[in-house]
C-alpha cells in the first residue's frame, strides 16, 4: 500500500494543487476536501490550493469552493477524495493534470490516478485525512479539526457503522484533546433540519412497503417532492434515520429527479451485502451503504427485486446456521 510519506512528498513537490471529490457531495467528501486544502496551506503558505466541485446550499456553512481554469489544471497536482471511480469525479479538465493522487475508503473499483491510497477499513475519508495529517508534517488547526470531526460523524452515522473502529475513536480523542473543538455545536449544525424534511420523514415512515423477506422500500415521485417543498436528494439524505426498525434488514429509497432525468436509489443494510447489486444499476458503495442511478422505474423495480431476493437468501442462510 502507498504510504502517507509518499503522499506528503508529492504534496510538497507541487506548487499548485487542485482537490476534488465525487458528484452529489456529502459531508465527508466536502469536509475532507475543504480541510485538506486548509491543512496544506497551513503547512505550505506559498502554494496555490483549490477545492473544486459543485456544492449544495445546505452545506454552505462548511466553506466556499473555488473555480479553476484549464491553465491551472495543466500546472497542478490533482488530489481526488472519497471517489472510487473516474466517472463520478466532480472536476473540470480531468485528463489535463500533471499528476494525480486518489485517497478513498470505498471498495476498489478502478485505478485512475497515478498514486492511489485506499483504506476500506477507514470509517470515512475524513478519518484518512486526519490519519495522514498526524503521520506526516502536515499542520492542523481548529477549523480543519471541526471539518474532519463533522465528516467522520456524518459518514459513521454518529459512530454506529461497521467501519467505526478503535482507530476512529483514537483519532477523534486526539483531535478533540489537541484542538478543544466544540463538538456539540458541530452536531447541531450537522443535524438541524427544516420542518419540511421532518414532515417528509413522517410520510416515508407511514408509507414504507415492507416485504416478508425484510426489505423496506418507498418510491418518492416528483409530485411528493413538490408537495413537501424539498429537493430530490432529501429522501436519500434521511435514510440513516430508519436504521433501527426491527422488522427490516435492508431498505431502499427511490427518488425521482426530473430535472436531471434520473431516478436516485439510496440503499442501506443491517446484514445483506448490497453494493454488488447497486453496481448492477450504475451505482456502488460500501457493503451495507450504497446507491444507484437509473433512468426508468422499471430498472428501479428490478433493483428492488434483486434486493428482496438478497434479503430472502440472507435470512435463509442465517436460519440454517442457527
Amino acid at each position: 500500500m502507498i504510504k502517507f510519506k509518499s503522499i506528503y512528498k508529492k504534496i510538497k513537490k507541487y506548487d499548485s494543487i487542485v482537490i476534488a471529490r465525487h458528484m452529489r457531495v456529502d459531508p465527508d467528501a466536502l469536509a475532507s476536501e475543504l480541510a485538506l486544502k486548509e491543512i496544506i496551506l497551513n503547512t505550505f503558505p506559498n502554494k496555490k490550493v483549490y477545492a473544486v466541485g459543485i456544492s449544495a446550499s445546505k452545506f454552505k456553512y462548511m466553506g466556499e469552493l473555488d473555480k479553476i481554469t484549464e491553465d491551472i489544471a495543466r500546472d497542478s497536482l490533482l488530489i481526488v477524495l472519497d471517489t472510487p471511480d473516474k466517472k463520478r469525479v466532480d472536476v473540470d479538465y480531468l485528463e489535463l493534470y500533471r499528476d494525480s493522487i486518489k485517497i478513498d475508503h470505498h471498495p476498489y473499483t478502478e485505478n485512475f490516478c497515478n498514486m492511489e491510497y485506499i483504506d476500506e477499513n477507514a470509517s470515512s475519508t475524513c478519518e484518512i485525512i486526519l490519519d495522514l495529517t498526524y503521520n506526516t508534517k502536515l499542520k492542523l488547526d481548529r477549523h480543519q479539526a471541526e471539518l474532519l470531526f463533522l465528516g467522520i460523524v456524518s459518514d459513521t452515522n454518529r459512530f454506529t457503522t461497521v467501519n467505526t473502529s478503535f482507530k476512529t475513536f483514537d483519532l477523534i480523542h486526539k483531535l478533540i484533546k489537541d484542538t478543544n473543538i466544540k463538538f456539540i455545536d458541530i452536531f447541531e449544525k450537522l443535524y438541524l433540519r427544516p420542518l419540511s424534511e421532518v414532515k417528509l420523514q413522517g410520510y416515508i415512515a407511514q408509507n414504507l412497503t415492507v416485504t416478508e423477506n425484510g426489505l423496506a422500500y418507498i418510491k418518492i415521485n416528483e409530485e411528493i417532492i413538490k408537495e413537501f417543498g424539498v429537493d430530490s436528494a432529501s429522501p436519500g439524505n434521511m435514510i440513516n434515520n430508519f436504521n433501527y426498525i426491527n422488522e427490516i434488514i435492508a431498505w431502499a429509497f427511490v427518488s425521482e429527479d426530473k430535472k436531471n432525468d434520473i431516478i436516485r436509489i439510496t440503499i442501506r443494510s443491517r446484514g445483506p451485502v448490497i453494493n454488488d447489486i447497486a453496481a448492477m444499476f450504475n451505482g456502488g458503495g460500501h457493503e451495507r451503504a450504497s446507491g444507484a442511478r437509473v433512468k426508468t422505474m422499471e430498472e428501479a423495480n428490478n433493483l428492488i427485486k434483486e434486493l428482496d431476493n438478497r434479503c430472502r437468501d440472507y435470512r435463509g442462510d442465517n436460519n440454517e446456521n442457527k
